[in-house]
Protein backbone atom coordinates (compact mmCIF):
# COMPACT_ATOMS: atom_id res chain seq x y z
CA UNK A 1 0.00 0.00 0.00
CA UNK A 2 1.43 3.25 -1.05
CA UNK A 3 1.73 5.89 1.49
CA UNK A 4 1.64 8.75 -0.34
CA UNK A 5 -1.46 10.51 -1.54
CA UNK A 6 -2.93 13.23 -3.70
CA UNK A 7 -2.17 16.95 -2.63
CA UNK A 8 -5.13 17.99 -0.55
CA UNK A 9 -5.78 22.02 -0.51
CA UNK A 10 -5.38 24.16 3.02
CA UNK A 11 -7.58 27.57 3.00
CA UNK A 12 -5.71 30.40 4.82
CA UNK A 13 -8.70 32.63 5.05
CA UNK A 14 -9.19 34.57 8.14
CA UNK A 15 -10.61 32.77 10.63
CA UNK A 16 -8.02 30.47 10.24
CA UNK A 17 -5.72 33.15 11.31
CA UNK A 18 -7.23 33.66 14.24
CA UNK A 19 -7.02 30.11 15.69
CA UNK A 20 -3.51 30.21 14.62
CA UNK A 21 -2.96 33.29 16.97
CA UNK A 22 -4.71 32.21 19.39
CA UNK A 23 -2.94 29.47 19.23
CA UNK A 24 0.12 31.74 19.29
CA UNK A 25 -1.46 33.00 22.62
CA UNK A 26 -1.32 29.51 24.28
CA UNK A 27 2.63 28.76 23.26
CA UNK A 28 3.51 31.82 25.20
CA UNK A 29 1.88 30.62 28.22
CA UNK A 30 2.86 26.84 28.20
CA UNK A 31 6.45 27.19 26.59
CA UNK A 32 7.25 30.67 28.57
CA UNK A 33 6.10 29.26 32.35
CA UNK A 34 8.09 25.63 31.15
CA UNK A 35 11.31 27.74 30.39
CA UNK A 36 10.34 30.10 33.57
CA UNK A 37 10.43 26.90 35.38
CA UNK A 38 14.35 26.40 36.60
CA UNK A 39 14.37 30.13 37.27
CA UNK A 40 11.60 29.81 39.41
CA UNK A 41 12.72 26.92 41.43
CA UNK A 42 15.87 29.08 42.26
CA UNK A 43 14.07 31.52 43.21
CA UNK A 44 11.90 29.51 45.97
CA UNK A 45 14.90 27.23 46.74
CA UNK A 46 12.46 24.20 46.19
CA UNK A 47 13.88 20.39 45.06
CA UNK A 48 13.20 18.99 41.34
CA UNK A 49 10.74 16.87 42.90
CA UNK A 50 8.55 20.06 44.30
CA UNK A 51 9.26 22.02 41.14
CA UNK A 52 7.53 19.30 39.37
CA UNK A 53 4.49 19.99 41.24
CA UNK A 54 3.76 23.25 39.07
CA UNK A 55 3.31 20.96 36.36
CA UNK A 56 1.05 18.64 38.02
CA UNK A 57 -0.64 21.60 39.08
CA UNK A 58 -0.92 22.91 35.15
CA UNK A 59 -1.79 19.13 34.34
CA UNK A 60 -4.94 18.90 37.36
CA UNK A 61 -5.86 22.08 35.06
CA UNK A 62 -5.96 20.59 32.21
CA UNK A 63 -8.08 17.30 33.10
CA UNK A 64 -10.82 19.72 34.84
CA UNK A 65 -10.63 21.36 31.55
CA UNK A 66 -11.65 18.33 29.82
CA UNK A 67 -14.63 17.05 32.20
CA UNK A 68 -16.29 21.07 31.58
CA UNK A 69 -15.50 21.48 28.05
CA UNK A 70 -18.19 19.29 26.67
CA UNK A 71 -20.88 21.71 29.39
CA UNK A 72 -19.64 25.10 28.38
CA UNK A 73 -19.51 24.59 25.13
CA UNK A 74 -22.81 23.01 24.86
CA UNK A 75 -24.27 26.14 26.64
CA UNK A 76 -22.13 28.65 25.47
CA UNK A 77 -20.38 27.51 22.17
CA UNK A 78 -17.04 27.12 20.51
CA UNK A 79 -16.86 31.47 20.37
CA UNK A 80 -17.33 32.07 23.63
CA UNK A 81 -15.89 28.83 25.28
CA UNK A 82 -12.57 30.11 23.39
CA UNK A 83 -12.51 33.85 24.82
CA UNK A 84 -13.41 32.10 28.31
CA UNK A 85 -10.21 30.23 27.81
CA UNK A 86 -8.16 33.00 27.15
CA UNK A 87 -9.52 35.50 30.02
CA UNK A 88 -8.74 32.74 32.43
CA UNK A 89 -5.48 31.77 30.62
CA UNK A 90 -4.04 35.05 31.46
CA UNK A 91 -5.56 35.29 35.02
CA UNK A 92 -3.27 32.63 35.79
CA UNK A 93 -0.06 33.91 33.95
CA UNK A 94 -1.20 37.52 36.35
CA UNK A 95 -1.07 35.62 39.99
CA UNK A 96 2.61 34.06 38.85
CA UNK A 97 3.75 37.37 37.69
CA UNK A 98 2.41 38.67 40.86
CA UNK A 99 3.35 36.30 43.57
CA UNK A 100 6.60 34.21 44.63
CA UNK A 101 4.55 32.13 47.23
CA UNK A 102 4.53 28.56 46.29
CA UNK A 103 0.88 27.81 47.15
CA UNK A 104 -0.01 31.04 44.54
CA UNK A 105 2.61 29.60 41.70
CA UNK A 106 0.82 26.38 42.00
CA UNK A 107 -2.53 27.92 41.75
CA UNK A 108 -1.01 30.68 38.98
CA UNK A 109 -0.02 27.09 37.02
CA UNK A 110 -3.25 25.31 37.36
CA UNK A 111 -5.47 28.41 36.39
CA UNK A 112 -3.70 28.99 33.43
CA UNK A 113 -3.33 25.64 32.32
CA UNK A 114 -7.04 24.45 32.63
CA UNK A 115 -8.40 27.85 31.19
CA UNK A 116 -5.81 27.57 28.37
CA UNK A 117 -6.96 24.05 27.60
CA UNK A 118 -10.63 24.97 27.64
CA UNK A 119 -9.48 27.61 24.61
CA UNK A 120 -6.79 25.12 23.14
CA UNK A 121 -8.99 22.12 22.41
CA UNK A 122 -12.15 24.19 21.58
CA UNK A 123 -10.19 26.20 18.93
CA UNK A 124 -8.90 23.23 17.53
CA UNK A 125 -11.53 21.58 17.44
CA UNK A 126 -13.58 24.29 15.27
CA UNK A 127 -10.11 24.51 13.28
CA UNK A 128 -10.49 20.72 12.28
CA UNK A 129 -13.90 21.08 11.05
CA UNK A 130 -13.43 24.51 9.08
CA UNK A 131 -10.64 22.26 7.18
CA UNK A 132 -12.47 19.15 6.85
CA UNK A 133 -9.90 17.07 4.74
CA UNK A 134 -7.35 19.43 5.23
CA UNK A 135 -7.67 19.27 9.19
CA UNK A 136 -4.43 17.72 9.94
CA UNK A 137 -2.41 19.62 8.04
CA UNK A 138 -3.76 22.95 9.25
CA UNK A 139 -3.28 21.45 12.88
CA UNK A 140 0.09 21.05 12.26
CA UNK A 141 0.48 24.38 10.32
CA UNK A 142 -1.57 25.77 13.17
CA UNK A 143 1.32 24.66 15.78
CA UNK A 144 3.85 25.52 13.66
CA UNK A 145 2.94 28.83 13.80
CA UNK A 146 2.31 28.84 17.65
CA UNK A 147 5.84 27.45 17.90
CA UNK A 148 7.01 30.28 16.54
CA UNK A 149 5.52 32.64 19.17
CA UNK A 150 6.76 30.23 21.99
CA UNK A 151 10.29 30.29 21.13
CA UNK A 152 10.26 34.28 20.74
CA UNK A 153 8.61 33.71 24.20
CA UNK A 154 11.42 31.10 25.56
CA UNK A 155 14.63 33.65 24.40
CA UNK A 156 12.58 36.80 25.55
CA UNK A 157 12.61 35.08 29.28
CA UNK A 158 15.96 33.79 29.21
CA UNK A 159 17.11 37.66 27.59
CA UNK A 160 14.85 39.38 30.20
CA UNK A 161 15.85 37.01 32.85
CA UNK A 162 19.54 38.24 32.41
CA UNK A 163 18.74 41.76 32.76
CA UNK A 164 17.53 44.34 35.61
CA UNK A 165 13.80 43.57 35.01
CA UNK A 166 13.68 39.57 35.99
CA UNK A 167 12.25 37.02 34.27
CA UNK A 168 8.95 37.92 35.31
CA UNK A 169 8.24 40.80 33.17
CA UNK A 170 8.49 39.08 30.38
CA UNK A 171 5.11 36.69 31.14
CA UNK A 172 3.47 39.98 30.42
CA UNK A 173 3.77 39.21 26.91
CA UNK A 174 0.67 36.74 26.86
CA UNK A 175 -1.93 39.17 28.38
CA UNK A 176 -0.64 42.06 25.53
CA UNK A 177 -0.89 39.57 22.76
CA UNK A 178 -4.59 38.04 24.26
CA UNK A 179 -5.49 42.04 24.65
CA UNK A 180 -4.23 42.93 20.77
CA UNK A 181 -6.12 39.80 19.53
CA UNK A 182 -9.56 40.02 21.17
CA UNK A 183 -9.45 43.88 19.47
CA UNK A 184 -8.83 42.95 16.20
CA UNK A 185 -10.11 39.72 15.23
CA UNK A 186 -12.15 39.32 18.16
CA UNK A 187 -15.97 39.27 16.05
CA UNK A 188 -14.07 36.18 13.36
CA UNK A 189 -15.06 32.86 14.02
CA UNK A 190 -14.37 29.43 11.80
CA UNK A 191 -17.73 27.87 9.86
CA UNK A 192 -17.71 24.20 9.12
CA UNK A 193 -16.47 23.82 5.52
CA UNK A 194 -18.48 24.32 2.51
CA UNK A 195 -18.61 20.80 -0.11
CA UNK A 196 -15.11 21.15 -1.76
CA UNK A 197 -13.64 23.27 0.09
CA UNK A 198 -10.50 21.19 0.95
CA UNK A 199 -10.30 18.54 -2.04
CA UNK A 200 -12.27 17.49 -4.36
CA UNK A 201 -11.99 14.09 -3.28
CA UNK A 202 -12.79 13.85 0.89
CA UNK A 203 -10.50 10.48 1.29
CA UNK A 204 -6.99 11.92 -0.05
CA UNK A 205 -6.12 13.78 3.69
CA UNK A 206 -6.07 10.34 5.18
CA UNK A 207 -7.94 6.33 4.78
CA UNK A 208 -9.53 6.57 7.50
CA UNK A 209 -11.73 9.81 5.80
CA UNK A 210 -13.20 7.53 3.18
CA UNK A 211 -16.96 8.91 4.36
CA UNK A 212 -17.73 12.12 3.76
CA UNK A 213 -19.51 12.57 7.23
CA UNK A 214 -16.13 11.61 8.54
CA UNK A 215 -14.16 13.73 6.58
CA UNK A 216 -16.23 17.25 7.36
CA UNK A 217 -18.61 15.94 10.64
CA UNK A 218 -20.36 19.28 9.89
CA UNK A 219 -22.13 16.94 6.92
CA UNK A 220 -22.99 14.17 9.13
CA UNK A 221 -24.33 16.26 11.94
CA UNK A 222 -24.55 20.00 11.39
CA UNK A 223 -24.75 20.42 14.94
CA UNK A 224 -21.07 19.83 15.41
CA UNK A 225 -20.30 23.03 13.67
CA UNK A 226 -22.31 25.00 16.70
CA UNK A 227 -22.46 22.59 19.56
CA UNK A 228 -24.69 25.19 21.25
CA UNK A 229 -27.44 24.47 18.89
CA UNK A 230 -28.08 20.82 20.10
CA UNK A 231 -25.97 17.63 20.84
CA UNK A 232 -25.03 15.57 17.62
CA UNK A 233 -27.30 12.68 16.98
CA UNK A 234 -24.48 10.31 17.52
CA UNK A 235 -23.21 11.56 20.58
CA UNK A 236 -24.39 8.15 22.48
CA UNK A 237 -22.54 6.01 20.50
CA UNK A 238 -19.84 4.00 21.31
CA UNK A 239 -16.35 4.46 20.40
CA UNK A 240 -13.53 1.59 19.28
CA UNK A 241 -10.49 0.50 20.98
CA UNK A 242 -8.70 2.84 17.91
CA UNK A 243 -10.24 5.92 19.54
CA UNK A 244 -8.74 4.45 22.75
CA UNK A 245 -5.34 3.53 21.44
CA UNK A 246 -4.98 6.72 20.03
CA UNK A 247 -5.25 8.87 23.38
CA UNK A 248 -2.64 6.58 25.01
CA UNK A 249 -0.48 7.12 22.08
CA UNK A 250 -1.52 11.15 22.75
CA UNK A 251 -0.60 10.98 26.92
CA UNK A 252 2.87 9.23 25.57
CA UNK A 253 3.40 12.64 23.22
CA UNK A 254 2.43 15.12 25.29
CA UNK A 255 4.52 13.67 28.46
CA UNK A 256 7.43 13.63 25.78
CA UNK A 257 6.99 16.95 25.22
CA UNK A 258 6.57 18.58 28.75
CA UNK A 259 9.52 16.46 30.09
CA UNK A 260 11.80 18.52 27.39
CA UNK A 261 9.66 21.38 28.10
CA UNK A 262 10.28 21.03 31.69
CA UNK A 263 13.67 19.46 32.31
CA UNK A 264 15.89 19.86 29.44
CA UNK A 265 17.25 22.98 29.89
CA UNK A 266 17.94 21.24 33.75
CA UNK A 267 20.05 18.53 31.99
CA UNK A 268 21.63 21.17 30.10
CA UNK A 269 22.59 23.14 33.17
CA UNK A 270 23.63 19.57 34.89
CA UNK A 271 25.81 18.33 31.45
CA UNK A 272 27.27 21.88 30.24
CA UNK A 273 28.01 24.05 33.53
CA UNK A 274 25.58 26.64 31.97
CA UNK A 275 24.11 28.80 33.98
CA UNK A 276 20.13 28.08 34.72
CA UNK A 277 19.23 31.52 33.04
CA UNK A 278 21.65 30.57 30.08
CA UNK A 279 20.42 27.01 30.02
CA UNK A 280 16.64 28.27 29.50
CA UNK A 281 18.29 29.19 25.66
CA UNK A 282 17.65 24.91 25.39
CA UNK A 283 14.37 25.20 25.61
CA UNK A 284 14.13 27.97 22.65
CA UNK A 285 16.60 25.42 20.24
CA UNK A 286 13.72 22.65 21.30
CA UNK A 287 11.27 24.91 20.14
CA UNK A 288 12.77 26.55 16.98
CA UNK A 289 13.22 22.78 15.67
CA UNK A 290 9.37 22.28 16.79
CA UNK A 291 8.71 25.66 14.68
CA UNK A 292 10.75 24.01 11.30
CA UNK A 293 9.35 20.66 11.98
CA UNK A 294 5.67 21.48 12.39
CA UNK A 295 5.85 24.00 8.87
CA UNK A 296 7.47 20.90 7.07
CA UNK A 297 5.47 18.58 8.49
CA UNK A 298 2.23 20.80 7.11
CA UNK A 299 3.30 19.70 3.68
CA UNK A 300 4.31 15.88 4.59
CA UNK A 301 1.11 15.90 6.11
CA UNK A 302 -0.67 16.90 2.98
CA UNK A 303 0.75 14.48 1.15
CA UNK A 304 1.77 11.14 3.13
CA UNK A 305 -0.56 8.97 5.12
CA UNK A 306 -0.33 9.34 9.12
CA UNK A 307 0.96 6.48 10.40
CA UNK A 308 4.24 6.27 8.87
CA UNK A 309 4.78 9.88 9.02
CA UNK A 310 4.39 9.79 12.83
CA UNK A 311 6.42 6.72 13.07
CA UNK A 312 9.01 8.77 11.64
CA UNK A 313 8.79 11.50 13.32
CA UNK A 314 9.18 9.55 16.75
CA UNK A 315 12.10 8.15 14.96
CA UNK A 316 13.65 11.26 14.35
CA UNK A 317 13.31 12.99 18.28
CA UNK A 318 14.76 9.42 19.51
CA UNK A 319 17.59 10.23 17.16
CA UNK A 320 17.96 13.99 18.81
CA UNK A 321 17.48 12.46 22.18
CA UNK A 322 20.56 10.36 22.02
CA UNK A 323 23.01 13.16 20.66
CA UNK A 324 21.48 15.55 23.37
CA UNK A 325 21.83 13.19 26.04
CA UNK A 326 25.12 11.53 25.34
CA UNK A 327 26.77 14.77 24.96
CA UNK A 328 28.48 17.47 27.39
CA UNK A 329 28.87 20.10 24.67
CA UNK A 330 27.36 23.14 24.78
CA UNK A 331 27.24 23.07 20.74
CA UNK A 332 26.16 19.30 20.30
CA UNK A 333 23.67 19.81 22.79
CA UNK A 334 21.95 22.19 21.22
CA UNK A 335 22.13 20.00 18.18
CA UNK A 336 20.40 17.40 19.49
CA UNK A 337 17.32 20.12 21.11
CA UNK A 338 16.81 21.38 17.63
CA UNK A 339 16.24 17.27 16.41
CA UNK A 340 14.20 16.09 19.05
CA UNK A 341 12.18 19.40 18.20
CA UNK A 342 12.12 18.54 14.50
CA UNK A 343 10.70 15.19 15.79
CA UNK A 344 8.40 16.31 18.37
CA UNK A 345 6.99 18.70 15.93
CA UNK A 346 4.24 16.60 13.99
CA UNK A 347 3.75 14.37 17.69
CA UNK A 348 0.62 16.22 18.95
CA UNK A 349 -1.09 17.40 15.94
CA UNK A 350 -0.68 13.93 14.31
CA UNK A 351 -2.12 12.56 17.59
CA UNK A 352 -4.77 14.54 17.91
CA UNK A 353 -5.71 13.95 14.19
CA UNK A 354 -5.56 10.52 15.12
CA UNK A 355 -7.90 10.54 17.95
CA UNK A 356 -10.73 12.87 15.91
CA UNK A 357 -10.68 10.27 13.16
CA UNK A 358 -11.06 7.14 16.13
CA UNK A 359 -13.28 9.49 17.50
CA UNK A 360 -15.82 8.27 14.19
CA UNK A 361 -15.64 12.16 13.02
CA UNK A 362 -16.95 13.70 16.53
CA UNK A 363 -14.51 16.41 17.14
CA UNK A 364 -16.14 17.64 19.89
CA UNK A 365 -16.12 13.94 21.34
CA UNK A 366 -11.95 14.15 20.67
CA UNK A 367 -12.06 17.72 21.81
CA UNK A 368 -13.21 16.74 25.35
CA UNK A 369 -11.24 13.79 25.26
CA UNK A 370 -7.94 15.25 24.50
CA UNK A 371 -7.37 17.73 27.43
CA UNK A 372 -7.98 14.50 30.00
CA UNK A 373 -5.18 12.71 28.26
CA UNK A 374 -2.80 15.50 28.04
CA UNK A 375 -3.85 16.71 31.40
CA UNK A 376 -2.51 13.15 33.07
CA UNK A 377 0.88 13.23 30.84
CA UNK A 378 1.19 16.41 31.75
CA UNK A 379 0.72 15.05 35.69
CA UNK A 380 2.46 12.01 35.72
CA UNK A 381 5.59 12.54 33.41
CA UNK A 382 7.45 16.23 34.52
CA UNK A 383 6.90 14.78 38.19
CA UNK A 384 7.98 10.96 37.89
CA UNK A 385 11.18 12.63 35.72
CA UNK A 386 11.75 15.40 38.64
CA UNK A 387 11.11 12.30 41.30
CA UNK A 388 13.88 10.00 39.38
CA UNK A 389 16.67 13.56 39.35
CA UNK A 390 15.92 13.82 42.71
CA UNK A 391 16.75 10.12 43.10
CA UNK A 392 19.35 8.88 40.25
CA UNK A 393 20.50 12.33 38.79
CA UNK A 394 18.68 14.28 35.60
CA UNK A 395 20.69 12.89 33.37
CA UNK A 396 19.60 9.26 34.05
CA UNK A 397 15.78 10.32 34.66
CA UNK A 398 15.90 11.48 31.12
CA UNK A 399 16.17 7.74 29.95
CA UNK A 400 12.23 7.96 30.58
CA UNK A 401 12.33 9.52 26.67
CA UNK A 402 12.81 6.46 24.70
CA UNK A 403 10.55 4.47 27.08
CA UNK A 404 7.64 7.00 26.03
CA UNK A 405 8.89 6.89 22.36
CA UNK A 406 8.49 3.20 22.07
CA UNK A 407 5.76 3.04 23.20
CA UNK A 408 4.24 5.79 21.17
CA UNK A 409 5.47 3.81 18.29
CA UNK A 410 4.00 0.75 18.87
CA UNK A 411 0.31 2.75 19.36
CA UNK A 412 0.77 4.39 15.89
CA UNK A 413 1.76 1.12 14.05
CA UNK A 414 -0.57 -1.93 15.98
CA UNK A 415 -3.59 -0.28 14.40
CA UNK A 416 -2.52 -0.57 10.70
CA UNK A 417 -0.97 -4.29 11.17
CA UNK A 418 -4.86 -5.29 12.76
CA UNK A 419 -6.48 -3.58 10.12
Amino acid sequence: MSTALSPVRLIRDRPTWLIYLLLSVFATFVYGLSAALPLLRADQGISATVAGLHGTSMAAGTIAAGLLLPLLTRTFGRRVTSWIGVAGLNAGMLTIFAADALPLTLLGYGVAGGFGSVMLYSAMAALSDHQGAAGAAALSEANAVAVVAGMAMTFGLSVVGQSSLGWRAALLATPVMSVLLALAMGRVWPGHRTPGRATADPAIADPAIADPAIADPAIADPAIADPAAHAPASAGARVGWRFHLAGLVLFCCVALEFTFNLWAAELLAVGTGLSTAAAATGLTAFVAGMAAGRFAGAQLALRLARAPLFAGALGLTLAGWLVFWTSGQPVLSYAGLVICGLGAALHFPLALSALIAGSGGRADLAAAASPVWAGAAMAIGPLVLGALADGFGTRNAFLMVPVLIGLAVAGVLVPGRRA
